[in-house]
């Protein structure tokens, strides 16, 4: 089925829609998509949601809009708050977005617009980001403000671009293209659309790769977590992880029905089960 209408969670800061087995949560603050507490809020719900609903296979997240995906953190809102409000926000915003990250299904940033600061912070917490061409630039420009990338960017900008080119980029606060940004593997795609809505039925029809009946999801998931949790462990450790999402597959109904149809040369079904 097409994707249900938007529906505001409860703070108003992240929409819902679900259909054909992606949800879709779009970032909603104007002008910007400038994230604030509340939007955390709505984006851990959202999270949790999905994480539950056994009709989703896919997570995409998204900005409301043609030029932001989302500016970062609201600036506003952040100079008239204690520091204790800072640091709890910023916790708070850490483990959201790890709760995102170890969701066992596939989630896509669509990156439509400018996604800098926090924004870029959110999308590095997805497993892919697809962005579109000449909609904006990215970079986590907040030593220009006296601080630091504080919703993660330190840690996993490190882990997707490497050190050098990590702390190249977080020290000058230098804004790149996408472009530059899938060069070096920051961006995973860049599709080319002339507007947000023909590039978001781009990114849906790429989500659809990776949900029943064309991909195994629970396989996908599970990779997904391999990968994401396995990363830093030791090997032996990995391994041990490895074999046990394995293990879990090998019991699934997807796993009969992939084996079934590669003997019988048939294309499989797959349920996500």
């Amino acid at each position: 089925m097409p994707l249900s209408a938007p529906t505001p969670l409860p703070f108003g800061r992240v929409t819902w829609q679900a259909g054909d087995g992606v949800a879709l949560l779009t970032l909603q603050n104007p002008p910007a998509n400038g994230y604030s507490h509340e939007m955390m809020r709505d984006l851990d719900e959202a999270v949790v949601r999905a994480r539950f609903d056994e009709s989703v296979h896919c997570i995409i997240i998204a900005g409301a809009g043609e030029r932001f995906f989302c500016a970062g953190a609201d600036i506003a809102m952040l100079h008239t708050v204690t520091p204790t409000f800072k640091y709890n926000f910023c916790l708070h915003a850490n483990e959201t977005l790890l709760r995102l990250e170890h969701t066992p299904k596939l989630v896509i940033a669509a990156l439509g617009g400018h996604c800098v600061g926090g924004g870029l912070e959110i999308a590095l917490a997805c497993d892919l980001r697809i962005a579109r061409r000449g909609s904006g630039k990215t970079g986590l420009p907040e030593v220009a403000l006296g601080v630091l990338p504080g919703t993660g960017g330190t840690q996993r900008l490190v882990r997707q671009v490497g050190k050098a080119r990590a702390i190249d980029w977080m020290t000058s606060g230098r804004l790149f293209d996408y472009d530059e940004a899938l060069a070096v593997g920051l961006v995973d795609r860049v599709f080319d659309a002339s507007d947000d809505a023909s590039f978001m039925v781009a990114v849906l029809e790429a989500a659809a790769a990776y949900v029943p009946p064309k991909r195994a999801s629970l396989a996908v998931g599970l990779i997904k977590r391999a990968a994401q949790s396995g990363a830093d462990l030791p090997l032996e450790s990995g391994l041990a992880l490895e074999r046990e999402f394995q293990a879990r597959l090998f019991a699934s109904d997807d796993c009969k029905e992939g084996l079934a149809a590669y003997v019988g040369k048939r294309t499989p079904t797959f349920t996500g089960r």
